[in-house]
Formats: structure tokens, sequence, C-alpha cells
């Protein structure tokens, strides 16, 4: 290798890791784990954090949906693996075998969902119990392994409902590879993954919700 394509190499190395510093600079990781939601939502309590008390890692996005939380809350109690999907990218879910397909209405069969059912996370993952299931205000579920604390919470918002998702996760059996991947690739991954799922929510909840009257400008 001649001195000009050694120094060729070394500055793509040196622009690739000058990247990665600015990608995953705290105010940007910050910004990743609580898109869409406000300063006071991301350090709200809520129903179910006392589950996971003590996490790695906690995100906190949200979104407004223009229906009432009794319009939002059937989509999230159908979602799950061989259920109603999770309204994201069904061929991503489903390169790790999730069988994700979501769906685009209301789906009976799934709308009865109870304190201790679990829900299968793919062929392999552990299951997912439901831990709160307050009607139109929480539902939050723990992995089997107890590593992962998922929140829905509902609040009603003059608009609507602001749906808030919260994830507590535990990297305590995870190797430092792993917890490296899980910052660099995980997080920014989840990011696009729940946007397009809270998007997805909110699509069908406005679609599918009673016309909502006009307030007096």
């Amino acid at each position: 290798m001649n001195r000009h394509t050694s120094g060729r190499h070394l500055g793509s190395a040196a622009l690739v890791a000058a990247s990665t510093a600015v990608l995953y600079s705290p105010p940007v990781r910050r910004w990743s784990l609580h898109h869409g939601a406000t300063p006071e939502e991301a350090r709200r309590a809520l129903p179910g954090d006392e589950l996971l008390p003590d996490p790695d890692v906690v995100s906190t996005r949200a979104i407004t949906i223009t229906a009432g939380p009794s319009a939002v809350w059937p989509w999230l109690v159908q979602m799950g693996s061989g259920r109603g999907g999770a309204y994201t990218y069904d061929w991503i879910e489903n390169l790790f075998g999730l069988d994700m397909h979501s769906a685009a209405e209301i789906v009976p069969e799934f709308q009865h969902l109870a304190v201790g059912d679990v829900l299968p996370l793919g062929p392999d993952g552990p299951g997912m119990r439901v831990e709160i299931c307050d009607v139109d205000r929480t539902l939050a579920f723990r992995s089997e392994d107890g590593a992962w604390v998922w929140i829905f919470d509902l609040r009603e918002y003059w608009l609507g409902t602001r749906l808030i998702s919260r994830n507590r996760i535990s990297l305590r059996a995870m190797s430092r590879p792993g917890r490296l991947v899980s910052r660099l690739v995980v997080e920014p991954g989840s990011l696009v993954m729940e946007r397009r799922m809270l998007r997805g929510i909110k699509e069908r909840a406005e679609a599918y919700a009673p016309a909502r009257p006009v307030m007096p400008v």
C-alpha cells in the first residue's frame, strides 16, 4: 500500500469515527430516545415504571392522536406476534421470524387481554406478560426474563390523546460488545421502528374514530 492509499484509508477511517461520534453524541442520543415526547413527558413517572426500577436504557416516545383514548385502546390490546402485528415495517420484523402482520382493522378475537396473559415474541424470544391492563389508560408488559418493560400510557388531550410509549431495558446480562451493539445499532433502529408504529396507531385510530365536534375559534 503506497503512502497516498494509506493516507486515504486513514482519512476515511477518521471520517467514519468522527461521524459516529456526532451521531451518538449525548444530545443526539437524547433526541433519539425521547423522540416526540415533551421534556415533562420524558421525566414523568408512569404506571409500570416500578416493574423495572433500575434500567440501563429508558426511551420515552410520544404522538398526538386526534381521537379519544377509547378509540386508541383497541389497536393497542390486539398488538403482538401472530395477533394484530405492530403497525410498523412488517418485512423488517419478519426478517427475525416475529410473525408480524399489521392489521388494518380491529380484530374482535384479540380484544380480550388481561393481566397474566403472555404474548409470544417470535419463536425464540421471551414472552411478554401483561402486568397492567387499565382500559383506556395504561397497558404494560414485562418480558419473562425481566429485562424489558414496555408501557403504553394514554392521556386525555384537547386534541384527543397523547400516546406515550416507554421502554425500560436492563443490559446486565449482555457482554460489553453486546452493549455497544445495543447502543449503536438497536437504539437508532428502535427509533425508526417505534416512530412508524406510533404513526401506524395514529392513522388507524383516527380513521376508525367517531367524528369529533369542531371546536369554535
